[in-house]
């Protein structure tokens, strides 16, 4: 009898996992080839790389309402954490009831604390995914020929091998900056990577920044929460600065767009539903005001910005606002 691995199990629920993700991955990729190739030419890199620019638009567009919540939660633990603060004042030497009385405040104000991570968590099956689909096309089987991971590139060994040779600006798109080497000194893919990897942590920082300086109280930037933001701030493009090194241009071409598209995102929610209290706030104020905005149309306007934020109607919206007490309610 052979002796099993210990892992056979989890690489079967892996390879269980991915090989879906493979087959939609490979999927998008062929069908944008398909439309983009008549343009630019069948085995051209900007065909495939238009190609995977076109397919991080679909994953994030599919994020959307993630994204939508993360901002709210993320919102709602910026101005929770005054109170957070007075809760530690108050039962910092009972940490049990500390946290009874933390999660407490957060259900009330449905506020979670990883609901931020969650638009990451379900991204990264995908990046995995695609960072194998190329490696593959760019590694070479027991036949010679490029792996293909993903149905539909397995049934079109032509466009594998596409995928395989095709370059942009002189780089191969399934080459990484580590596997080429320096045998013949610097060369176009230590170049298009090093470019494409310092644009990658570069809007990623941004994006981190803009959250921190223009969307968050004053009161926010100190405490625990707000060390944990600046620490995320230098230490998430970092990671991805040195672990960009060992990327397919592709994959780097994926991260860089889809860091894009989330700065764009989030500088358009910031600039139409800021955080009260906030500079963002503020100028959103000053740009209402220079418009000459009544007070019945800004009450409009923030809820059609709610409404917006929510996915729903304005009248839900209004339906869900707090009734005005009547006079025995407020003497009680």
């Amino acid at each position: 009898m052979l002796p099993l691995s210990i892992w056979d199990p989890f690489i079967a629920i892996g390879g269980a996992i991915m090989t879906p993700l493979y087959w939609v991955v490979s999927g998008i990729l062929v069908l944008f080839h398909s439309l983009w190739a008549p343009l630019l030419g069948t085995d051209s890199g900007w065909t495939w790389a238009l190609s995977i620019v076109s397919l991080t638009i679909v994953i994030r567009v599919a994020l959307i309402p993630l994204f939508v919540k993360q901002i709210k939660s993320s919102r709602a633990m910026q101005l929770l954490q005054p109170k957070v603060r007075e809760l530690q004042k108050k039962y910092g030497h009972d940490r049990e009831k500390l946290g009874q009385e933390t999660m407490k405040l957060y259900k009330e104000h449905n506020a979670n604390p990883l609901a931020s991570c969650l638009p990451l968590l379900l991204q990264s099956p995908i990046f995995i995914a695609l960072f194998r689909v190329l490696d593959g096309a760019a590694r070479l089987g027991p036949d010679g020929l490029p792996i293909a991971r993903g149905h539909w590139l397995a049934v079109n060994p032509d466009l594998l091998l596409s995928l395989n040779q095709a370059t942009l600006l002189g780089a191969r798109i399934s080459d990484t900056f580590m596997k080429v080497g320096f045998a013949n000194g610097i060369n176009s893919v230590h170049i298009v990577t090093l470019v494409l990897i310092i644009a990658m942590t570069a809007t990623l920082f941004i994006t981190q920044l803009q959250l921190m300086r223009k969307n968050m109280p004053a009161d926010a930037l100190t405490g625990p929460f707000a060390q944990q933001q600046k620490i995320m701030l230098y230490l998430f493009p970092l990671i991805f600065a040195i672990g960009g090194i060992n990327f397919p241009v592709g994959v780097l071409i994926y991260w860089f767009a889809s860091n894009l598209w989330t700065m764009g995102q989030q500088f358009y929610v910031i600039r139409r539903n800021p955080a009260p209290g906030t500079p963002a706030y503020d100028a959103w104020e000053e740009r209402r005001k220079a418009k000459g905005k009544d007070l019945h149309e800004a009450i409009v306007s923030d809820l059609e910005v709610e409404a917006e934020a929510a996915g729903t109607s304005v009248s839900k919206v209004i339906r869900q606002q707090p009734r005005k007490q009547t006079r025995s309610q407020r003497r009680v």
